[in-house]
């Protein structure tokens, strides 16, 4: 019997199927698709999965530890929520001595978290210093000056601050869970600056807070240019040694010998990630010397309010130079965010750094706009810190006795 086209279609079309899936496999652009397939959602236990460059830590200078270390407990109304998302590491400092901490899950003391957007932070501290060092002139020196190309919009030039704001103007999606995301793209790709060459201006820059991790990217590559190094070099000599790191931390790159993933992927434990805390509440200082200009802390730690805020209903009160802010317990409280419930939270008036760890991190917000779990850790700092619900509370109406 003689066969019709109709009868070897189902067969062409498997062999069309199977040469998709070849091409897929083996084509260098799909290459990040299919590392997003396999691994899904960024963890943050997965720096082996990446090449990493050595942060390198000096002489280590531990914390000091309180008169009272030890005798402490996570308040047990806060028990569920801590177990609920997940929480790995919780430590409070005071007055630059160790107060407490705990680890669940298997982590310890030395364990190793990816730190995800907190690194924006890190990076910005790395501006400061760049700044008064003469690498970069001042924050209105023209981005285009290290990455041709990036000219600005409609006659307005970008600026330094504008990618320290937040407020670009540029074109990137910031969906974590998209598989087509631009900044899934960055996580799991091996080709930062390509990716950052693709980003495309499309609004006046220093007019709306927008928070795009391809910016700090491209902040990452103006450092670079700007000191001739790489940002884990400059962090290493600026940052860790001087701050007497006790191990050393790991920054993940895109590719052996390539860049690191600035907007993310700082990996270190509880006990180093406070001291960034640390410097927060010293304004730059540091046992006495400024490793960040005290005027760049203030500028840094503040809101851009003179920006729209991202709902575009209000100035932004939140974002600073790759710092958050928020108002509670009467206080101004500057700290550093990543996407899985990664903080550092810097207390000037308790003289207090209270970090926290995890794998989750709230989908719902507060009034303030910030995610409600924010509120767990700070409310249990503050019991461990041993205030009373009248000292904190200052009329604001929030209530310490748990959720």
């Amino acid at each position: 019997m003689k066969k019709t086209f109709k009868s070897y279609l189902p067969l062409l079309l498997i062999a069309l199927l199977c040469t998709a899936i070849m091409l897929f496999l083996v084509l260098p652009q799909t290459y990040y698709l299919r590392r997003a397939i396999v691994h899904t959602y960024p963890k943050i236990d997965q720096y082996p999965l990446f090449e990493n460059r050595v942060v390198t830590a000096g002489e280590p200078r531990p914390w000091p530890v309180a008169h009272d270390y030890g005798q402490y407990s996570v308040d047990p109304g806060f028990a569920e929520r801590f177990a609920e998302l997940e929480t790995v590491a919780f430590l409070v400092i005071r007055q630059d001595s160790l107060l407490f901490e705990r680890y669940w899950d298997g982590y310890g003391p030395s364990s190793l978290s990816n730190s995800f957007s907190m690194a924006k932070s890190v990076v910005s501290l790395l501006v400061g210093i760049a700044i008064d060092e003469g690498y970069i002139r001042d924050l209105e020196q023209p981005v285009s000056d290290f990455l041709p190309g990036f000219d600005g919009y409609e006659g307005r030039a970008l600026t330094v601050e504008h990618l320290l704001t937040m407020s670009a103007g540029v074109r990137w999606d910031e969906g974590y869970s998209g598989l087509f995301s631009l900044t899934t793209e960055a996580y799991y790709g091996r080709d930062l600056p390509g990716l950052v060459g693709r980003i495309r201006q499309e609004a006046v820059p220093g007019e709306r807070f927008v928070y795009q991790s391809g910016v700090t990217q491209m902040l990452a590559m103006v450092l670079e240019k700007a000191t001739g190094r790489t940002i884990s070099e400059y962090a290493s000599e600026k940052l860790w040694t001087p701050m007497g790191a006790e191990h050393d931390a790991l920054w993940s790159l895109d590719r052996a010998g390539g860049a690191e993933k600035a907007y993310c992927c700082f990996n270190s434990n509880a006990r180093d990630f406070a001291r960034f805390g640390k410097l927060m509440l010293g304004r730059g200082e540091w046992d006495g010397r400024f490793l960040v200009p005290s005027w760049y802390m203030d500028k840094a730690l503040a809101p851009a309010t003179w920006l729209v805020g991202e709902d575009g209903n209000g100035p932004n009160n939140s974002y600073g130079y790759q710092f958050w802010i928020l108002e509670r317990y009467g206080n101004r409280i500057p700290y550093m965010r990543g996407i899985l419930g990664q903080y550092v939270f810097a207390l000037p008036e308790q003289e207090a750094v209270i970090v926290r760890l995890g794998r989750k991190r709230s989908e719902t917000r507060t009034d303030g706009n910030y995610p409600d779990d924010i509120d767990t850790w700070l409310d249990a700092g503050m019991k461990i810190l041993g205030l009373e619900v009248t000292e904190i509370v200052r009329g604001n109406g929030h209530n310490l006795s748990g959720r």
